[in-house]
C-alpha cells in the first residue's frame, strides 16, 4: 500500500527524525544477563507511517528489555519495492522492516521473509483475520499484520454552507446532487478528483463486487472488461466530470490537500492525514474541515473502500531474528498498537484496539466503511502492476477522455497482462 500516515488534526508540523545507522555482526541471539547488549537492530519504516515519538517510546522500552539498540530508517514509497527486493538479496539486511500489504505476498513468495508462525502462536491469537490474511502465504505465517487505513470523504464546511448544504450526505446520489448544489450555488469547484486516483477507483469497483484478475488456466489476467469493473468507471467518471482536476495525473501531482487548502474546493476523496497537508498549506483551513464516509449506492452500506495497510516482516536473511521477534512482540503489544492507532487514527490490528479511534474525527468517518472494503489482488503476481506507469491509471484516464470502458481495457489489456505473467 502506498500512503502516508499522519494524524489528519494538529499535525502540520510534524517532522519525523531519522537515525540511519549500520546494524553489527552479532548473531541475533541472546546473551544471558546482558540480553542482546551490543547488537544494534536496523528497522525500516515508511514515510509517516510511525512518529517519532512513537519510536522514541518504543526504542526506549526495547532498550530496557534486551539492551540492545534499534535504528529505525525512515524510507520513501516511490521506488521501494526495487530498493527492498535489493536489499533483501544482500548480505546485511534490514531486520524488520513495513511492508505494504498488497505487497507481502510477492516478498513472501522469492523467500525474502522469515517464517513467524511462531510469533503468530505467542502473540497473535487476537489478530483480526481479514487484516491478518495479507500476512500469510500458502499456508505460513511471513508476517504480522500492523495497521490499516481506508479512504474518507474530506469536505469545507463554508463551502457547503455557502451552497444551503445542512447535512452530509448518506447515498451516492445524494452525495453527487450536493456536489451539483455546490456547482450552482457557489463558485468553488464541487470536488477535487483527479483522473488518476486508482486507490479510489478500486474501491469503487469493490463496491460494486468485482475484481480486478481473474483466473484463465494456471495464470491471472486481466479482467477490466468485466460489467462490474465498467460500473465502477461509470461512476468515478459521473463524479470526475465536476471536478477541474486533470485526467492524466494522481492525486499526489500536486497534493490534493494543498489543492483544497485554497478554501476553493467543497470536498475531496482521500486519507485522514491528507488534511495536515492542507492545515500546513493554510493553518486557517483547519477549522473548516469536517469528513465523512463515502457514501454508497444505499443508505445502509458505504461505498467500498480500499483498504490499505502494512505489515511488519523479518528479513529471512538476517542474522538477529531471534532480536527482530522481541522488536515485534513490542511494537505489537497493546501498548504500541493501541498508540499507534490512536495517533495516526489507523485499524489496530485486533478489533479490542479499536476503542483508541474514538475522537478522532477521520477516523471514524472510515471505520464504518472497513467492514464492506477490500484489497487490490493478495497475488504475488499483483505487485509488478502497480510499478510506473500503472495500467489501471491509464486504463481510467482513457475512460476520462472519451473512451469506453471496454475499449480502454483493451488498451491497456496487453500490458496488464504482461505484468501479471512476471517472474516473481
Amino acid at each position: 500500500m502506498k500512503r502516508k500516515l499522519i494524524a489528519a488534526i494538529g499535525v502540520a508540523g510534524m517532522v519525523f527524525s531519522v537515525a540511519a545507522c549500520g546494524g553489527d555482526d552479532g548473531d541475533g541471539k541472546s546473551t544471558g544477563a546482558d540480553g542482546y547488549k551490543g547488537q544494534t537492530l536496523t528497522v525500516w519504516v515508511m514515510d509517516g507511517s510511525s512518529p517519532d515519538e512513537w519510536q522514541k517510546d518504543l526504542a526506549t522500552e526495547f532498550e530496557a528489555k534486551t539492551k540492545a539498540k534499534v535504528e529505525f530508517e525512515v524510507q520513501q514509497w516511490n521506488g521501494i519495492q526495487q530498493k527492498l527486493t535489493t536489499a533483501l538479496s544482500e548480505e546485511n539486511p534490514p531486520d524488520v522492516f513495513e511492508v505494504g500489504n498488497t505487497q507481502t505476498p510477492a516478498y513472501a513468495k522469492t523467500g525474502g521473509l522469515a517464517d513467524l508462525a511462531d510469533l503468530k502462536s505467542e502473540i497473535g491469537g487476537e489478530w483480526t483475520e481479514s487484516l491478518n490474511e495479507s500476512s500469510v502465504f500458502e499456508g505460513k505465517q511471513y508476517a504480522a499484520p500492523w495497521f490499516f487505513a481506508n479512504r474518507v470523504v474530506l469536505y469545507n464546511k463554508k463551502v457547503w454552507a455557502d451552497a444551503g448544504l445542512k447535512d452530509t450526505p448518506k447515498t451516492r446520489d445524494e452525495f453527487y446532487d450536493a456536489l451539483k448544489t455546490i456547482g450552482d450555488k457557489t463558485d468553488a469547484e464541487p470536488i477535487y478528483l483527479p483522473g488518476q486516483n486508482w486507490y479510489h477507483f478500486v474501491g469503487l469497483v469493490i463496491g460494486e463486487g468485482g475484481e480486478l484478475v481473474k483466473k484463465d488456466g494456471d495464470t491471472y489476467v486481466s479482467n477490466l472488461d468485466d460489467p462490474k469493473v465498467a460500473a465502477a468507471a461509470e461512476t468515478y467518471k459521473k463524479f470526475q466530470a465536476l471536478s477541474k482536476a486533470p485526467k492524466d495525473k494522481d492525486e499526489a501531482t500536486p497534493q490534493q490537500g494543498e489543492v483544497f487548502a485554497k478554501g476553493e474546493t467543497g470536498a475531496f476523496i482521500g486519507m485522514g492525514w491528507e488534511a495536515g497537508i492542507a492545515i500546513k498549506a493554510n493553518p486557517e483551513i483547519e477549522k473548516e474541515i469536517g469528513y465523512f464516509t463515502i457514501p454508497g449506492a444505499t443508505a445502509d452500506k458505504p461505498e467500498g473502500v480500499f483498504l490499505g495497510g502494512s505489515n511488519l516482516a523479518v528479513a529471512a536473511g538476517s542474522k538477529k531474528q531471534d532480536l527482530a521477534k522481541e522488536f515485534l512482540k513490542i511494537a505489537l503489544s497493546d501498548k504500541f498498537e493501541g498508540g499507534l492507532a490512536k495517533a495516526n487514527g489507523v485499524i489496530p490490528n485486533k478489533e479490542s484496539l479499536q476503542s483508541n479511534l474514538k475522537g478522532n474525527a477521520p477516523a471514524e468517518a472510515a471505520a464504518p466503511a472497513a467492514a464492506v472494503g477490500g484489497t487490490t489482488p493478495l497475488i504475488p503476481e499483483w505487485a509488478a502492476v502497480e510499478n510506473a506507469p500503472n495500467p489501471i491509471k491509464t486504463y481510467l484516464t482513457a475512460v476520462l477522455n472519451g473512451k469506453s470502458p471496454a475499449e480502454a481495457a483493451q488498451q491497456v489489456e496487453g500490458e496488464f497482462n504482461k505484468r501479471l505473467a512476471q517472474e516473481q
